[in-house]
């Protein structure tokens, strides 16, 4: 289990943000920034990977640079509402490699995926794949991304 915030100084916390806005940046130019060595800072960088507050570094891509230009937000209702049908769908999203993020949900709709695709009849492919043809799958609810105003994976470190 990730460490909480709360046990974090403020050192942690402001290595956390340059993290997210550049996860390259060498422990010397992280040391600048906070005022600690570079020592001190691949020892918090360590703990903070090893306790889980860090999961992962990772690069975002330009999704229409990589020929997948097309973003779709999908709001997938279930027919039943089990532990199996619902760990069995899960799975399916994860190996899915259109399904950029896929979010377990309240509301009228049991989940919100959000798909990056090449174009609509690859998301059509897509949805007789995943959606057609799985009878635990009783609606969807498509749209389709006009401008990508915000994105990000940041978390805000506020108090």
């Amino acid at each position: 289990m990730p460490e909480r915030l709360s046990a974090l100084d403020p050192f942690d916390l402001r290595l956390l943000e340059l993290l997210q806005e550049n996860c390259r940046r060498t422990a010397e130019q992280l040391s600048e920034h906070l005022g600690l060595s570079p020592a001190a800072v691949q020892k918090r960088l360590k703990r903070l990977r090893e306790t889980g507050v860090v999961e992962r570094e990772i690069a975002i891509l330009d999704p229409g640079a990589a020929g997948r230009g097309m973003t779709i937000i999908v709001e997938v209702s279930m027919e039943r509402e089990n532990l199996g049908v619902l760990e069995s769908f899960k799975r399916r999203m994860q190996d899915a490699p259109l399904v950029q993020q896929c979010y377990y949900t309240t509301g009228e709709a049991d989940f919100t995926l959000i798909l990056v695709v090449r174009d609509i009849a690859e998301y059509q492919t897509f949805t007789q794949e995943n959606f057609f043809g799985t009878p635990e799958v009783s609606k969807f609810k498509t749209s389709i991304v006009m401008d990508r105003v915000k994105v990000g994976l940041g978390v805000s470190l506020d108090a």
